[in-house]
């Protein structure tokens, strides 16, 4: 089987032209044509049928398409295995981490694992902390680093560390001696910017309702994003320190005192198969024992 083929027709698929397919593969159409023959030939049964001046899947060819997506992914898998085996690798890691830690604790992490096991090939996914759970039940990750506990089955989840949500807006370019804004007031004139951390939202908007607070919100599901809307003044946020220490130190934000207000907090979580995992993750685990002991397990929905 020539794996050009197959690429060649896992992209007439997606684009459902062959003169869009010749395009992305940097080959020219004929040949795009001849690949599918080719391929078509093989097989013994017609994969595309004429539409216009398109192309679409026939049955055969949609009951195909996902034996020839697992087979390309298998051949790249194996050339990825083989090009780190030639560079010196000898094991693989591979390593699910939600954004805030990715940008707050991952680097660090990363250092002291790098610099004691060089021969280990790591593989970093950025996953939303809701994906990373099912990421390490289904085997495409060894463990994963989260900001949520999972509901999945077959995993244990350890506690790592807690973080304190703060009330960030905005720094006012002024006096560093003048009075800090009332926090309440600035809820209260700026639009809330929301659900940009998974966990605490729901809780605290009900707090901020309690209190006759009349608030204007809009969801922004990224952390990032919502920091760069604070910057631009369109809004302030409850956000994890960790998330804007930077923003801290260097005088962008402000953090604000919420009097009468009791703050939530968060957890980081790490998170393994309950079947066991590898000698390599079983080092990164040492690792973050020695950083944050102890590691109390915790149970999520659906776990005993």
């Amino acid at each position: 089987m020539d794996f050009r083929v197959l690429q060649t027709f896992v992209m007439a698929a997606a684009t459902e032209n062959f003169h869009q397919t010749a395009e992305a593969l940097f080959i020219a159409q004929p040949t795009v044509s001849q690949h599918i023959r080719i391929l078509e030939k093989e097989l013994g049964i017609n994969l595309f049928e004429r539409v216009g001046k398109r192309v679409r899947l026939t049955p055969a060819g949609k009951r195909f398409l996902p034996h020839a997506k697992g087979l390309l992914e298998q051949w790249h898998h194996g050339l990825e295995d083989l090009q780190a085996w030639r560079q010196g690798y000898r094991e693989k890691l591979q390593i699910a981490v939600s954004p805030i830690i990715a940008r707050t604790r991952l680097s660090h992490l990363i250092h002291r694992y790098t610099k004691l096991y060089p021969d280990v090939d790591l593989s970093i996914k950025i996953a939303e902390s809701v994906e990373i759970g099912p990421l390490v039940q289904s085997g495409q990750a060894d463990l994963g680093l989260t900001r949520m506990v999972p509901g999945e089955l077959n995993l244990h989840t350890y506690r790592l560390y807690e973080d304190p949500v703060v009330f960030a807006v905005p720094h006012s370019g002024g006096d560093m001696e003048a009075p800090l804004p009332d926090w309440e007031q600035e809820l209260q004139t700026k639009r809330l910017l929301t659900h940009n951390h998974p966990g605490y939202w729901d809780d605290l908007l009900l707090l901020l309702r309690q209190r006759g607070l009349s608030l204007r919100t809009m969801a922004v599901s990224q952390v990032d994003i919502t920091k760069a809307f604070i910057e631009e003044g369109l809004g302030v946020s409850f956000l994890p320190r960790s998330a804007i220490s930077r923003e801290l130190f260097e005088n962008r934000f402000m953090e604000l005192p919420t009097p009468g207000l009791v703050m939530p907090k968060v957890a980081s979580y790490l998170v393994l198969p309950k079947t066991g995992g590898s000698e390599p993750a079983q080092r990164f685990v040492d690792i973050l024992a020695a950083l944050y002991p102890p590691l109390p397990e915790v149970h999520g929905a659906g776990r005993s």
